[in-house]
């Protein structure tokens, strides 16, 4: 269960994180605990999995990247061995299970346009199951908030 302060953490980081000489110290005060409780508090949150990742993200295209959304259909019995293959590649973002036939959906993040066909096609030979791509058309934010 997420109580107050917790709540609080995961809808303010997510309009950013200071960028001064004690960060932690500054997003503590905010919250008004101590800096060690604001690490603390993160750190289990990421633990427990309310937290997915913390730390920046990167536009790959204005970085002169790309990116690209990316899907499997994966056998039910063969989802653990498939997902961390996917994972074991540095270009993907995250990926994430779903109850679909398609199930399996993660995000490639490259250097370069090319880059995200060549990942494509080493994860299709290394899995034995081909990858479909949903380039981006248009963007959106959504962001996560919680009543505190």
């Amino acid at each position: 269960m997420l109580d107050g302060i917790d709540k609080r953490i995961v809808n303010e980081l997510q309009g950013g994180f200071p960028l001064t000489e004690r960060p932690y110290a500054d997003v503590a005060a905010s919250l008004g605990i101590a800096e060690q409780e604001a690490i603390e508090r993160i750190k289990r949150l990421l633990e427990q999995g309310v937290l997915s990742r913390f730390g920046p993200m990167y536009d790959a295209e204005a970085l002169g990247g790309a990116f690209c959304l990316c899907a499997m259909s994966v056998p039910g019995n063969d989802v653990d061995r498939i997902a961390a293959l996917v994972n074991a590649h540095p270009e993907v973002a995250h990926n994430y299970l779903r109850e679909h036939r398609i199930n399996i959906w993660f995000v490639l993040a490259t250097e370069t346009v090319s880059r995200i066909d060549e990942i494509m096609r080493i994860i299709e030979a290394e899995t034995g199951l081909p990858v479909l791509a949903f380039p981006k058309l248009e963007e959106f934010f959504v962001g996560l908030k919680v009543h505190a």
